[in-house]
């Protein structure tokens, strides 16, 4: 018992300073490419933990950065944050110094989830426990945890979104009154990030039966994840892509684009560039093509409340950094964090123990509530598209 109302203490705590950190500036007003704790501010015996972060090129990997270190550093811990700009030797390389200097825990948000078992290896032969954030390491039994989102949900809700956008679903699920058919395009994140195949996944199953009933089509054809995959998630690729598709499919031809399924927001600001750049214009209002998204960032959330792209996925990360805390504090307390999924994360050696958080879908209408209200982001952020 004493032992739970530490971590709820502790949890409380490190939550508590995250929201402090994020409300003022906002999620991913930082731009260190690392960082350590005041060493006057740390418990003697706190030690230190290494986070390895895959890109600063998102806001949301910066938001995550700084959440999981000030929640570490509340609790007593320096930190060794890194970001590895998407290369995976710098990664590996990042992990293997936090290694030698002595880490006494590692949260890893990996670039390829498939890249770093003998990183792994090392982490364990040292009693290093691994906690994988947000993407699951795969193909290695060293590793001890995993702190997500539902992400065959975040699928559903994206597709959700996607349908809601033309008309054929209302807001709280009900039918709509639009009949089709209507031409969409499917796009995937990066085939090495476990999390794109759940996303995948939980959007094809909501979109199938549209599909099948010819509601929805594809004109392009391509309605498999590798042909709709974009390796590291850039937002360059999925607009040459998005390119590529109009030119083979619709340019020179009566079709248009009704809805583009995207599953993150950048992507979704190259697929916008790209029908903006081929004619499309306006808003949604005006019959701008419906575009999904993810990851509520600033930029798209300005798109959103423009009317511009039609909704993206809110994951709060700062309950995501939280819960990483709550993880490592379990660990180097000697017991095990709590679970509430042990069957679904298979990384292809072993189920990994999960705790899986939800997450929301955006539209304009509640980016008050959800993004505003809650301090992800300021009024003034989200007016101006800038952290």
């Amino acid at each position: 018992m004493k032992f739970r109302k530490f971590l709820a203490a502790g949890a409380g705590a490190a939550l508590a300073f995250t929201l402090a950190a994020c409300s003022g500036g906002g999620a991913g007003s930082s731009t260190d490419s690392s960082a350590s704790g005041d060493d006057g501010a740390m418990m003697e015996e706190g030690g230190t933990i290494g986070v390895a972060m895959p890109t600063q090129t998102s806001s949301r990997w910066i938001a995550d950065g700084d959440a999981v270190k000030a929640g570490l550093e509340a609790e007593g811990f320096e930190v060794d944050l890194q970001y590895a700009a998407d290369d995976i030797p710098t990664q590996s390389q990042q992990i293997d110094n936090m290694i030698t200097n002595g880490v006494k825990g590692l949260i890893i948000a990996a670039i390829d989830g498939t890249a770093l078992s003998s990183q792994l290896q090392a982490a364990a032969d040292a009693g290093i426990p691994v906690i994988s954030y947000d993407r699951l390491i795969r193909d290695s039994e060293n590793v001890d945890f995993y702190v997500t989102f539902d992400n065959y949900n975040v699928g559903v809700q994206q597709a959700t979104s996607l349908l809601v956008g033309l008309g054929l679903l209302n807001e709280d699920g009900s039918e709509g009154d639009a009949e089709g058919p209507f031409n969409v395009e499917l796009f995937a994140g990066s085939l090495d990030d476990n999390n794109a195949h759940f996303f995948w996944q939980g959007a094809i199953d909501t979109l199938q039966p549209y599909i099948d009933e010819g509601t929805l089509v594809v004109p392009s054809g391509q309605t498999d994840i590798e042909q709709a995959a974009t390796l590291r998630w850039q937002q360059e690729t999925a607009q040459k892509r998005m390119e590529d598709l109009l030119t083979g499919n619709y340019v020179g031809t009566d079709e248009k684009v009704d809805g583009v399924l995207s599953p993150y927001d950048g992507l979704s600001r190259g697929i916008i560039t790209a029908l903006q750049n081929n004619g499309y214009s306006g808003t949604v209002a005006d019959g701008f093509p419906v575009v999904t998204g993810q990851d509520a960032e600033i930029e798209s959330v300005k798109l959103i409340v423009d009317d511009v792209q039609f909704a993206t996925i809110f994951k709060d990360t700062r309950k995501l950094a939280d819960q990483a805390v709550v993880a490592a504090l379990a660990y180097l307390a000697g017991e095990e964090p709590e679970a509430n999924d042990t069957e679904t994360y298979d990384n292809g050696v072993k189920v990994v123990p999960s705790y899986l958080l939800e997450s929301d879908i955006v539209y304009s209408g509640n980016v008050q509530e959800l993004l505003i209200d809650s301090g992800y982001w300021t009024q003034e952020q989200v007016d101006k598209g800038v952290a």
